[in-house]
């Protein structure tokens, strides 16, 4: 076995990974520095037979920016800017309901996905009636909305409690949370790339209480950048220790970043399609409580998000319809799939395409 580590077993592994036992700290450890990518992808692969079988997952969704203005200024990001810059914009209510109406005219349509920058002058109340219009506007519509970071700054800006901004926000019809801002865990990398947004303990007490409120959220875990393997695992570890005290991660996300006009361009460059598939494997080797591991086309590439269906991958998110967030960071891969193109992606891997609802309600299976 290559790249073995002192005082690590692979064979240990290979066994715990067989029976379903929990990989510690050092072992992920180890995994993150093997590179014998066909035995991690075989790991993976048993790992996810046994917890999620056959099925790969996705759904017909369309994404909502609704602005771009933020104060964050996070240096891994390449969508935000400040109200000043030529590139600003700020949707009104009555842009987001005509986008709304236009993509529900697709009846199969199932959910809006809605995030954004974290704009210095929208009030939380004007966040409220996005969603309160949107839901009464189309009661058949699922609405993911607002990552962790977002619901900081919801609780600063409105001086009200976390679980009350959560509680309002129900109230009004979100339906379930998106995985985004929690970057990587460790605050030495948060300190210098995105020190103006929640921290680490922040984003995962979100976590904690909107799981409390009945409110799903996906994970995720943004890699490449200046973060440590060390760095990887320990943030890994830190979702799986917060899915055994909730339950209530729907699944995770590993997302690539991508330097291109961003303030790390020049450091940095875009991990290659083996560290993808590595990490797609590591993530469903140490995720041993999350059912659903997703391989997101938009920043993998439709070819690696195939691939990574052979590495611990289940779901492939959905139809997206004009994603700005990743692609304002140079990403080639199309703004849009068809349900056509997706089911044949899937199948072409020997693996059953099946279309979900947002909280992974069984629409359609297409054998």
């Amino acid at each position: 076995m290559a790249n073995k580590t002192r005082n690590t077993s692979y064979d240990d592994i290979a066994d715990k990974v067989t029976t379903g036992t929990r990989l510690s700290r050092e072992e992920g450890l180890a995994l993150a520095a093997c590179n014998d990518l066909a035995w991690l992808g075989y790991l993976a692969n048993l790992a996810r037979q046994r917890l999620a079988g056959d099925y790969v997952y996705f759904n017909i969704n369309r994404h909502i920016n609704l602005t771009n203005i933020c104060t964050a200024r996070c240096k891994f990001c390449a969508f935000g800017c400040d109200d000043t810059s030529s590139k600003a914009y700020a949707m009104t209510k009555e842009k987001i309901l005509s986008i709304a109406k236009h993509a529900a005219k697709d009846e199969k349509l199932r959910e809006l996905h809605i995030v954004s920058g974290l704009h210095p002058k929208w009030p939380f109340e004007y966040y409220v009636d996005i969603i309160k219009t949107l839901h009464e506007t189309f009661p058949h519509l699922h609405l993911k909305a607002f990552t962790g970071v977002e619901i900081c700054h919801f609780a600063k800006i409105s001086g009200l409690s976390i679980a009350k901004i959560l509680q309002t926000l129900k109230s009004a019809g979100l339906g379930s949370m998106p995985g985004g801002g929690a970057e990587i865990f460790s605050e030495r990398v948060r300190r210098e790339v995105c020190p103006n947004k929640a921290s680490a303990g922040e984003w995962l007490e979100v976590a904690r209480i909107a799981h409390s409120l009945g409110i799903r959220s996906n994970a995720s875990m943004l890699y490449g950048h200046i973060e440590t393997l060390e760095e990887r695992i320990d943030h890994l570890i830190a979702l799986r220790s917060l899915q055994d005290e909730t339950g209530g991660f729907q699944t995770y996300i590993g997302l690539p970043f991508h330097p291109a006009n961003t303030c790390l361009e020049e450091r940095v460059q875009r991990v290659s399609s083996w560290e993808d598939l590595k990490m797609m494997a590591i993530a469903r080797l140490m995720l041993d409580n999350f059912k659903n591991i997703k391989a997101y086309w938009v920043m993998l590439t439709v070819s690696i998000a195939q691939l990574a269906l052979g590495f611990g991958a289940n779901d492939i998110d959905g139809t997206v319809n004009e994603e700005k967030i990743t692609h304002a960071a140079g990403a080639n891969s199309g703004q849009t799939l068809s349900v056509d193109t997706m089911i044949q992606m899937i199948k072409q891997t020997g693996r059953i395409p099946v279309e979900r609802d947002s909280t992974y309600n069984i629409i359609n299976i297409y054998e």
